[in-house]
């Protein structure tokens, strides 16, 4: 018999783990409605043309798709079976996909109920995504994203405020972060630079795997996808830039100076950046010539936040998007926004042992009692206890106290309420405090006020 098994890149979530998931959830929405964006949620499944063209083709290639119900094969003529074009085929028998992203189907989203949206829209949205990845460390085919986005807005106020969000997530969760910045006006320029302009994609899609696999790698991805070897040594010392941003600024006016489109991106890196100078940032904030995003719908700046204090990838990103709605017909709505990588962030506040000890939502009192008259006894008194907002249990089956306690150790719970023949008769309980270990009665009504 075939022991039972979950796909690979997938995961189950035991309690605890689902408390400290919670905690980063309720954590990223406090801050989202702080700032005055409103939830919403798509379904899991998209048209696959929603999604196609959307992500470039590397993207295109970890689309999940769904095979259409029933025979999938109807209407697909046997010749068409036989097809090379497997791309083709695939279209016709898989009408959908598992979505691979939140923007996408955002844009969707906007463009469907435009009529029912108030402009400038500020939504958040806190789903599961898929795409068919090779798993690794942090990177899985099922994970969640929190996005929040700004539509129907061209002010660069927003993704000051985006940035803000992104410092004060990451502050909450006492992780120390840099936050990386750069415009796809600048790369746009760079391409032009080194006379390359129609290969912005592949330009693109290449630096932004320099973290990952080294600038020789990088290098070697550009030559093989036709890019001269004399426009790769020019690209040299834009990836290298160093020093302070002002410096970098200073260093980039000078490199693209004939180009518009690159002036232009420069010019909004530095409103963004002194709309921040007040701000205080907790985050490091430095701009990156390197980040990319590789997806294809970004137009204007880019972010991506990278922890300080643990080896991983990015754990958030975003930017601004022109142009995503028009695909869907509506043509003239900007966007822009950040989405957030709660399982990777899962990750880096374990290995850092920065998850609080208890969340709100653990149970904080256990009754045990000798007998069925004492569970009797203490039924009204639970009721009580949850009524004053504590939350409380009951070990409903009869069983000896030491199994009972036992319990209580194994979930952590820091008080228990023990019922037996003495106190009944005294309407009381006997309230031991697992961490101390001590113990006294303490009467009905002072149990809510011992507890808290």
């Amino acid at each position: 018999m075939q022991k039972p098994a979950i796909p690979k890149g997938t995961r189950d979530f035991m309690p605890i783990e689902m408390e400290r998931r919670n905690y980063i959830f309720d954590t990223i929405k406090k801050v989202f409605r702080k700032y005055g964006f409103v939830q919403i949620e798509t379904p899991a499944m998209e048209n696959i043309s929603t999604l196609l063209g959307k992500y470039g083709d590397e993207g295109d290639k970890l689309l999940f798709r769904i095979l259409n119900s029933g025979n999938f094969f109807d209407g697909v003529f046997s010749e068409e079976q036989d097809m090379v074009d497997m791309k083709e085929l695939t279209l016709k028998i898989a009408e959908k996909g598992l979505r691979y992203d939140l923007t996408v189907p955002f844009a969707r989203f906007v463009v469907q109920h435009k009529e029912q949206i108030t402009f400038p829209f500020r939504r958040f949205q806190i789903q599961p995504v898929w795409r068919a990845d090779r798993p690794q460390r942090g990177r899985y085919r099922e994970f969640y994203q929190c996005d929040a986005d700004i539509v129907g807005a061209d002010s660069l106020i927003n993704e000051m405020e985006l940035i803000e969000v992104l410092d004060e997530v990451f502050d909450k969760l006492n992780i120390k972060v840099a936050i990386k910045l750069n415009n796809r006006k600048i790369l746009t320029g760079i391409a032009q630079l080194i006379g390359q302009a129609d290969k912005i994609t592949d330009i693109t899609v290449a630096i932004d795997k320099l973290d990952k696999i080294g600038l020789d790698a990088v290098n070697k991805e550009l030559t093989d996808k036709d890019i001269s070897e004399e426009s790769v040594q020019r690209l040299q010392p834009i990836l290298l830039l160093e020093g302070s941003n002002a410096d970098k600024l200073i260093k980039l006016k000078e490199i693209l100076h004939c180009s518009d489109i690159g002036q232009k991106g420069i010019e909004e890196i530095e409103t963004v950046m002194a709309y921040l100078a007040d701000c205080k940032l907790k985050a490091r904030l430095e701009l990156d010539l390197t980040l990319a995003r590789g997806l294809n719908y970004y137009t204007g700046i880019i972010i991506e936040v990278k922890a300080l204090d643990a080896n991983m990838g990015s754990i958030s990103g975003g930017g601004r998007y022109d142009n995503l709605t028009g695909v869907f017909g509506l043509q003239g709505v900007s966007g822009v926004g950040v989405s957030f990588g709660a399982d990777r962030i899962y990750d880096i506040l374990q290995e850092l042992n920065l998850f609080p000890e208890k969340t709100e939502a653990s149970t904080k009192l256990l009754f045990v009692a000798f007998d069925s008259k004492g569970i009797e006894y203490a039924l009204p008194i639970v009721r009580k206890i949850r009524k004053a907002g504590i939350p409380a249990e009951i070990y409903s089956e009869e069983a000896k106290i030491k199994k009972q306690m036992q319990y209580a150790n194994d979930k952590n719970i820091p008080f228990v309420a023990i019922v037996g023949d003495d106190e009944m008769k005294a309407n009381a309980v006997m309230l031991k405090n697992m961490t101390t270990g001590e113990q006294r009665l303490v009467a009905v009504e002072d149990i809510v006020k011992e507890i808290q």
